[in-house]
């Protein structure tokens, strides 16, 4: 990583901590997230941050690398939240995108990864049915999670394969996933 990404990268933290909000990083620190450093920013800050990093960046690899670096950070509950919103999808490989799945932590994390990221992949559709297949119950969760995100954006067409599949895997679900399965069998 070159000088000037880590300068970013620098500047992205800093922005981070100037929209600290203690309030919400002991609230989750309370419901157990288990980043060590958390700052409590709003994911409406976070995607304001990125925004204008991703304006003011432009370059897609630069982006990229950037992201991956932020991503890598798994102590950091903004740099994970931060990372798919910086990263170029069209960038985004499907062994990166399993990569980066295998090291989601939390609920948050995953929900955020597949709303930023992973929809708007060109193999979205072959990587959510990588996920559920997995035993893992986060991976499982992304990917029933990008299914849901895809099914809205009509990039996946309802069917009576996808609901017997969901209704299988409901049958047994314990939370988060159970929820998350009524809701993909209501749009199903």
């Amino acid at each position: 990583m070159d000088n000037v990404q880590q300068e970013k990268i620098r500047e992205i933290r800093k922005e981070f901590f100037a929209f600290r909000n203690g309030i919400v990083a002991d609230k989750l620190r309370q419901a157990g997230d288990p980043h060590s450093m958390i700052m409590g920013c709003l994911l409406v800050d976070i995607m304001g941050i990125t925004a204008r990093f991703r304006e003011a960046i432009g370059d897609a690899q630069q982006l990229a690398a950037i992201a991956s670096e932020l991503w890598s950070d798994t102590k950091s509950r903004e740099c994970r939240l931060a990372a798919p919103m910086l990263y170029p999808s069209q960038l985004m490989t499907m062994e990166l995108a399993l990569q980066w799945c295998q090291t989601v932590e939390t609920v948050e994390v995953a929900d955020n990864l597949c709303h930023k990221l992973l929809r708007n992949m060109d193999s979205s559709d072959k990587l959510f049915r990588a996920l559920i297949s997995n035993d893992a119950p986060l991976i499982k969760y992304t990917g029933y999670r990008l299914l849901l995100n895809l099914l809205l954006l009509k990039k996946v067409q309802p069917s009576a394969s996808l609901r017997t599949i969901v209704e299988t895997e409901a049958s047994t679900a314990t939370p988060p996933l159970s929820p998350l399965l009524n809701d993909l069998l209501d749009d199903l």
